[in-house]
């Protein structure tokens, strides 16, 4: 029997789970997620990873690997670390086992990831440009509409006459939104505008990578945001590719998930 943590340390939030891992048999003990806003990463994950054994009831000598990804390299107290590609991957087909490709939307950046049906990577691609459609900018604009983050899904599904937002940069498709709303144009129309931009370039990053047939799990920060998966299969079904994307209540985990598994597999 191993017991392992995994840790993944992002942009904005550190997720931490526990497993507990027997032959075959996997058993997710715990799972946390912080979010970073003005505080230390790192003290942060120390913080949530002694609240995770507390809450399993272990001591920090019953874990066998501490298992870091994102940022978390320099953790101190780690057994070793993953690249987020692996654990991104092995995360996703452990959520959903038909998983053959994945879409980590984070804070700062989209990663379209094909993988095999043992979660190891096959090929990826990153957004090489600002990118516009990423979870701060999302936050930035919703704080700016005054809407809270979790409406921004509902409210892109509301929209009747989306306004697209055309720059790739995120300052200035920031101005492009003032404008917007200087015009009168509704939010949702705005929300479901950067859904559109956004979910284009996450299709085109899929094909770049092969996905062609499948299943596509979204991890990440934007994962939950059905407006966008939404619209990211709308784009999908546009550029005739014939996957679907999902996501899981989970999906924000996958990082922190495939860390683990692999640090038991190690």
């Amino acid at each position: 029997m191993t017991i392992t943590a995994g840790i993944d340390i992002g942009t904005g939030a550190v997720k931490t789970v526990l497993f507990r891992v027997e032959g075959d048999k996997t058993e997710w003990l715990a799972k946390r997620n912080d979010r970073i806003r003005q505080r230390d990463p790192f003290k942060l994950a120390e913080e949530a990873y002694n609240g995770l054994l507390e809450e399993a009831g272990l001591k920090a000598s019953d874990v066998d690997y501490v298992a870091t990804t994102g940022e978390g390299e320099s953790l101190a107290f780690h057994t070793g670390h993953f690249y987020s590609m692996t654990t991104h991957a092995r995360g996703a087909v452990y959520l959903n086992p038909e998983a053959r490709a994945v879409l980590d939307i984070g804070a700062l950046h989209g990663r379209a990831i094909r993988n095999d049906e043992r979660g190891k990577v096959e090929t990826y691609k990153m957004t090489s440009q600002c990118a516009s459609g990423s979870g701060q900018f999302l936050e930035n604009i919703a704080r700016y509409l005054g809407i809270a983050q979790d409406e921004i899904g509902s409210l892109s599904n509301q929209a009747d006459n989306p306004e697209v937002v055309s720059s790739i940069c995120a300052v200035l498709a920031e101005t492009d939104v003032i404008n917007m709303v200087s015009r009168g144009i509704t939010a949702p129309n705005i929300l479901k505008g950067i859904h559109i931009s956004t979910a284009d370039r996450l299709a085109k990053l899929l094909k770049s990578v092969g996905a062609r047939d499948g299943v596509v799990l979204c991890t990440g920060g934007l994962a939950l945001d059905e407006g966008l998966l939404k619209t990211l299969n709308e784009s999908i079904q546009e550029q005739k590719m014939a996957v679907v994307a999902y996501n899981h209540p989970d999906s924000p985990y996958a990082g922190a998930i495939g860390a683990a598994l692999w640090g038991a597999f190690r």
